[in-house]
């Protein structure tokens, strides 16, 4: 009997594809063969993102399909780009399959492993008879919130469209924080049209995870045990980070810069602003200015993570005195380093993960998405960092900024709070906690499906749907 053989499906994105690729790691260390596929378009950016030390086919197998979005069009038109791939790639996808199938080394696809927020992989899946799990990258209690949909229709907080209808702060159950209903998924994803469109890619996928055996996600219970205790079905088995292994991280799209961990080691310890955005957030000029003069006006030292193309001269020269900028960093490792005091980030969860398993107070400043909940979360419920208030023209003043960062440096309660989560945190991947457990049976049960899976050969049918109806 050959290994059981998974095939592994990121949603086409970098904050995606990083926690799948740890996932990668962690079947491949426990015996399991797996498939990694990407887009055209991701798996060009991974590759070329590598580093010379890094071959990835010594890990797995990496394959890659068209998304049918053409080189040039715009990648920025969420709604376009999910139409696309939804329309392109289930079809190859299943092609894909049968290729895998049909070698003759016996190892055939004995589960798949897609991103929950690629729906319809799951009914791929389903269509050919092959089991299924979703993994969802961020926080339970954002999949909680979508999957609490019919309830927000029911009671009338939003309309069939995703509209807001009632702003109010919403439980999802009695033992859960309460989150404002201005803060759901969708309607913190840009104007109208955009939202209405999140929220119909939503309601869709949905539907497919219904099709999925289980569903793993990146947290721990220690982070959110009411959620967990109110949801099930959602499996913690985090944080999968490279740190946790003490191992390089890897699926960047961009080269990391780590002349930055040689300066990091000439300043004091836990003096370092890290400033970091992810991949996404764009700020307009003033707010960019007002950032850069508030980081300047601390005379603390910071190390800020800024694309190419929001650089100007103006900015470089302010910047000087006090700042290291880099233009992608090896993040985890960056937090880990001990001159740095703080993280001002955009509250993406890999980075909210990042800073909580280095023991670090967070500065948040979310920009879309689940990016508002995880602020709460950080502000309200584990109280290890602190938001920023807007102007009454919308903006963060550099004088907010200052104070901000001054208050999280030189109150050593967020600092204390932060290492007591660190260490929570850490009992829920170490042997014998809830996320190991966790992942422990879930490789079980993949190396449970080899043998269904031979079975099914001879008895497709009959073996599938008793396997679906006992849920095994």
């Amino acid at each position: 009997m050959g290994k059981p053989h998974a095939l592994l499906v990121p949603y086409a994105a970098q904050g995606h594809v990083i926690p799948m690729m740890e996932l990668m790691q962690r079947l491949v260390n426990h015996g399991v063969k797996v498939t990694f596929l990407n887009t055209d378009f991701t798996h060009k950016l991974v590759t070329n993102a590598s580093s010379n030390d890094e071959n990835l086919n010594d890990l797995a197998s990496f394959v890659s399909l068209p998304d049918g979005v053409e080189d040039e069009e715009d990648r920025k038109d969420v709604g376009k780009v999910a139409e696309s791939i939804y329309q392109v790639m289930p079809k190859k996808l299943e092609e894909l399959i049968e290729r895998l199938n049909g070698n003759d080394n016996g190892e055939k696809v004995t589960c798949v492993v897609a991103d929950t927020c690629m729906g319809w992989v799951f009914e791929v899946a389903d269509k050919m008879k092959i089991r299924s799990a979703g993994f969802w990258t961020a926080s339970a209690v954002g999949l909680a919130t979508l999957w609490s949909v019919p309830k927000f229709l029911e009671d009338g907080i939003i309309d069939n469209k995703g509209t807001l209808v009632k702003k109010q702060m919403v439980q999802l159950s009695p033992s859960m924080p309460a989150i404002s209903s201005e803060d759901f998924m969708w309607v913190r994803f840009g104007d109208i049209p955009m939202q209405e469109i999140a929220f119909d890619f939503t309601v869709k996928t949905n539907e497919f995870v219904k099709l999925a055996d289980r569903v793993i996600c990146n947290s721990s219970y220690e982070l959110e045990p009411a959620t967990f205790t109110s949801f099930p079905k959602i499996l913690p088995i985090g944080p999968l980070l490279a740190s946790n292994r003490v191992a390089n991280q890897i699926g960047h799209f961009w080269k990391e810069d780590s002349t930055c961990l040689t300066w990091l080691d000439q300043q004091p310890v836990g003096s370092v602003i890290y400033v970091a955005f992810g991949s996404f957030t764009l700020f307009d000029q003033r707010q960019f200015d007002e950032l850069t003069l508030g980081l300047e006006m601390t005379n603390r030292p910071f190390l800020w993570v800024v694309r190419e193309d929001m650089k100007n001269e103006g900015f470089i020269n302010g910047t000087k005195t006090h700042g290291k900028i880099v233009g992608w960093a090896p993040q985890q490792k960056v937090l880990n380093h001990p001159s740095v005091g703080c993280f001002l980030s955009h509250c993406g969860w890999n980075s909210v993960l990042e800073g909580i398993t280095s023991g670090l107070p967070f500065l948040c400043w979310p920009y879309f998405s689940d990016q508002f909940i995880n602020q709460m979360f950080i502000s309200d419920v584990w109280k290890t960092g602190l938001g920023f208030d807007k102007d009454e023209s919308g903006i963060v003043s550099k004088e907010e900024i200052k104070n901000k960062i001054d208050r999280i440096l030189e109150n050593h309660e967020f600092k204390v709070r932060a290492l007591d989560l660190k260490e929570k945190v850490a009992v829920s991947y170490s042997k014998g906690g809830h996320s190991d457990k966790n992942f422990s049976n879930f490789i079980e049960w993949i190396q449970g499906l080899q043998g269904y899976h031979i079975a099914a050969q001879a008895w497709p049918c009959l073996i599938y749907r008793c396997y679906k109806s006992y849920n095994l």
